[in-house]
């Protein structure tokens, strides 16, 4: 493993953070203050990123993609995690899982995508299966040689602004040592399908103005040119495609406690009290010490599980860890600068209040941090028969 970054590389994240810098970060307060980030405002980002030729930067070039290695990538959702979800959605970043799509699906779904003219959204959860995948309530029956859809979605990210939804349903069962599962199939539904409706969902102190929603499925027909990979594949194509989704988690909250810390090394430098910097006193500088320590412990984590995939290792345990450390690590970032800045750290006017409230929410989707502890002792213990 390279512990320098390349020329490209280098490049990349000086691009990344001029843009987050100039054209983000001062849209910030105004999304705090809508509850949202204007379409037009969206649209004006995405016009922006586009001539940059920096959309879609995780799509492979034989689609029209950035085709960034998974390290790069990882590097380029760190400088975008240091702003709001509500404003660097925009910054398009359609789902790897439509490359699973046939030819006539790339055409109309992931070409698209790619060149900004439409945005997905990843359906999955539900009020009764989260982290239970396999508790899915939604179905998709053959009737009439279609599939007709039923169910419900909710905590659906940004599917306010979706043109299509990638959602995966139940499609059947199958019998294992552990009893019945259920077999599960993606569709690709287009909104405005007769059936499918996208409702507001739940207000969220995290990630103000990035709407989570609740998709409605009533009698929803479709043909079979809507199944993306294969039927009763679900799983095959989740993995195939979805492994490093949680990476991406891992590298946004670096990049937003990497923020925090700045501020709080700028305002223990400044501040005064006592007749000397705050930073002077250990109470204040061991807090640093240790910030930023966890800071790189967090980052080392995550380019180093991408650094695996690159080389078409398997990461499981890697990526777990690393979302586990660095969505803890961000808790306890935010919460010290908030200790820092003392009573001027919760006041709206700065953005630590709400890095605060934004990283509670990174212990919970993507698989809880529970479920990343489920995943690595299993590693542990399977090879030994535990």
């Amino acid at each position: 493993m390279d512990f320098g970054l390349s020329q490209e590389q280098e490049m990349v994240v000086d691009t990344v953070r001029r843009f987050v810098g100039q054209e983000l970060l001062p849209r910030e307060e105004d999304v705090e203050r809508l509850g949202e980030c204007p379409r037009e405002i969206g649209q004006e980002i995405q016009r922006k990123v586009l001539a940059l030729g920096f959309y879609a930067p995780n799509i492979p070039e034989e689609f029209g993609g950035g085709g960034l290695d998974m390290l790069t990538l990882m590097l380029l959702e760190r400088e975008l995690g240091r702003t709001s979800m509500a404003l660097n959605v925009w910054w398009g970043r359609p789902s790897n899982i439509l490359c699973a799509g046939t030819e006539d699906q790339r055409e109309r779904y992931l070409l698209p995508a790619v060149r900004g003219e439409k945005m997905d959204a990843l359906a999955m959860s539900e009020p009764d299966a989260g982290s239970d995948v396999r508790a899915m309530k939604a179905v998709a029956r053959r009737t009439g040689g279609d599939w007709v859809l039923d169910g419900t979605k909710h905590f659906i990210s940004h599917a306010d602004i979706a043109d299509f939804v990638i959602v995966f349903v139940a499609t059947g069962e199958e019998e294992t040592p552990r009893g019945p599962k259920k077999r599960l199939t993606a569709f690709l539904v287009d909104r405005g399908t007769p059936g499918f409706s996208i409702q507001p969902g739940y207000r969220s102190v995290s990630h103000r103005g990035y709407h989570n929603c609740i998709l409605s499925f009533d009698d929803c027909r479709l043909p079979d040119a809507q199944v993306l990979g294969e039927v009763d594949k679900g799983f095959d194509v989740m993995n195939t495609w979805l492994s490093a989704t949680r990476l991406t988690v891992a590298a946004a909250c670096v990049g937003r406690a990497r923020r925090a810390f700045e501020l709080s090394v700028d305002w223990a430098a400044s501040r005064k009290q006592f007749g000397q910097p705050i930073g002077k006193f250990q109470g204040v500088s061991f807090k640093l010490a240790d910030m930023i320590t966890e800071i790189e412990a967090a980052e080392w984590l995550t380019l180093a599980a991408a650094w695996k995939l690159d080389q078409g290792a398997p990461v499981g345990r890697e990526v777990a860890q690393a979302k586990l450390f660095a969505s803890e690590m961000l808790a306890r970032v935010t919460d010290q600068a908030i200790q820092v800045y003392g009573g001027m750290g919760l006041m709206a006017d700065l953005p630590l209040e709400r890095l605060w409230r934004d990283a509670r929410v990174e212990r919970i989707w993507d698989g809880t941090s529970e479920i990343q502890r489920h995943i690595i002792s299993r590693d542990l213990l399977r090879p030994l028969g535990a």
